[in-house]
């Protein structure tokens, strides 16, 4: 039996540690949900800011994260890793995918009618957003979590 050294380090169980972190779903949840934390705080300031003379609401693109993750997915699926594998992402002008991080550089909305004070304002639009998104973030932890406990099952050989 090896013994277990200071400074040792097992490749082998690294490497398993690794592939079970790149497996599956997890690194687009992952990536789902750091985006989700990010939009969610360019929300709840465009929410807070709502009264403010001249503030216009700003967000990224969910259309183009959900392109760009999926040309992701299907990227490492038509490498040949199929579901295993690191995901690389593409950054965007908006969204810079990092390794264990995605930033967020949001532009105004500009989708609402200008008021007299300058500000560019849709409540009941910013809270639809705010649900919605508080929603996709919920639910891929959620999908997080299932993935988790799978693989506690697995590693305690219990069915």
């Amino acid at each position: 039996m090896a013994s277990l050294e200071p400074g040792t380090e097992f490749a082998g169980i690294h490497i398993m540690i690794d592939g079970l972190n790149n497996s599956g779903s997890l690194p687009v949840m992952q990536k789902v949900v750091q985006f989700a934390a990010g939009r969610h705080s360019l929300i709840a300031d465009n929410v807070a800011n709502i009264s403010t003379p001249g503030f216009r609401p700003l967000d990224v693109s969910l259309e183009e994260f959900q392109s760009t993750l999926g040309n992701a997915v299907d990227e490492r699926r038509d490498s040949g890793q199929g579901r295993f594998g690191a995901l690389d992402v593409n950054s965007t002008s908006t969204i810079e995918f990092m390794n264990d991080d995605v930033s967020l550089h949001p532009v105004p909305m500009a989708e609402n009618l200008m008021f007299q004070d300058g500000n560019d304002r849709s409540l009941e639009k910013l809270m639809q957003g705010l649900v919605e998104n508080f929603l996709t973030y919920r639910t891929a932890v959620e999908l997080m979590n299932n993935q988790f406990d799978m693989l506690d099952t697995a590693i305690r050989e219990r069915i």
